[in-house]
């Protein structure tokens, strides 16, 4: 059934494109499950500001995985994909495009929008798409993830084992509360029966490499600064200095963890002494025990024993100069 809906959608999105003449073609990706499914309230304003445009076309996503195949299918007459959702969206154009000569821009109209954020960190937003069309485009890296038996994917935002990747599945399962709320509702949800977990990290620094062997209550690799909606997880991210950021929180009590939320918050917890944060070419470590994993929000379970992840520098080129929402 999913691969009739990729041939579908394939057909259809040829079809569309041979009938445009514009060199420049945009496809918008719309996907109406993202913000707990509150975006498909913006599905026929969306339809009407691409159908004043003889260069772009809309597509909508109708299940968990769909924008990555109809990214496929367009990619080879695309010149710009614009994911229109939150950050799973983008994830999956992400996954799709990276490696091709195509730019991805983003229509932040999912739940925390994070990374975002870190690309166009200014505080204004557009009602409209005209400023996509209008934007400048730059190369960013991409966090390079390597698990299973033969599983790869990319994240463009951040990475989280353990705690942080049971706080996103905890997240799925809220559907009454989006945004930064729903976010921490989680995190305390799962803190309440969490604890460290041992893991055996192996961090190569630009100039050495660092190991550790011990229990690890939290475990992230970012490339952008946010995460959950307004946690400064890494606040010297950088996008395209061809490094990742790691940030450990060692070995806690459960209610010491109290104290680094408002850390968090400001971006101050790299000062705490339980804190250990570098930047990184690459990072590995080992799970004793099947654990969640999350990438840029999106969920990865059961994962067991090594995973590798690396920096893929100017990984992608984003449309960037945008603004972090978009209201109709």
């Amino acid at each position: 059934m999913v691969m009739r809906h990729e041939q579908e959608s394939t057909r259809f999105l040829f079809f569309v494109f041979r009938m445009m003449n514009n060199s420049s073609r945009y496809l918008f990706i719309f996907n109406p499950a993202a913000d707990k499914g509150r975006a498909s309230r913006k599905a026929e304003w969306l339809k009407a500001l691409v159908a004043d445009r003889n260069d772009s076309i809309m597509a909508t996503t109708d299940y968990a995985g769909h924008a990555g195949e109809i990214a496929r299918s367009g990619i080879r007459e695309s010149s710009c994909l614009i994911a229109c959702g939150g950050d799973g969206t983008l994830h999956e154009v992400v996954n799709a495009v990276a490696g091709e000569e195509r730019t991805v821009g983003i229509l932040p109209i999912g739940s925390a929008n994070d990374f975002i954020k870190t690309l166009n960190p200014r505080k204004e937003h557009h009602k409209g798409i005209a400023h996509l069309f209008e934007g400048t485009s730059k190369k960013v890296d991409l966090g390079s993830v390597s698990f299973g038996v033969a599983n790869h994917r990319y994240f463009v935002n951040s990475l989280g084992i353990g705690f942080t990747g049971r706080v996103a599945k905890a997240v799925k399962r809220l559907p009454w509360l989006k945004g930064e709320l729903g976010y921490v509702y989680a995190l305390f949800s799962v803190l309440a029966g969490y604890s460290s977990l041992n893991m055996h990290i192996t961090i190569t620094l630009e100039d050495s490499v660092l190991e550790l062997h011990e229990p690890v209550f939290a475990f992230t690799v970012s490339n952008g600064k946010i995460e959950g909606g307004k946690f400064i997880i890494s606040p010297h991210a950088e996008l395209s200095d061809g490094l990742l950021d790691i940030c450990i929180l060692k070995d806690i009590r459960r209610y010491e963890f109290f104290r680094f939320v408002l850390k968090y918050l400001n971006g101050t917890h790299i000062n705490d002494p339980k804190i250990l944060y570098c930047k990184a070419k690459a990072v590995t470590l080992t799970l004793m025990a099947p654990e969640v994993m999350h990438m840029d929000g999106e969920v990865y379970d059961n994962i067991l024993g090594k995973v590798g992840i690396s920096v893929l520098p100017d990984g992608i080129r984003l449309l960037c100069d945008l603004l972090p929402e978009a209201e109709p």
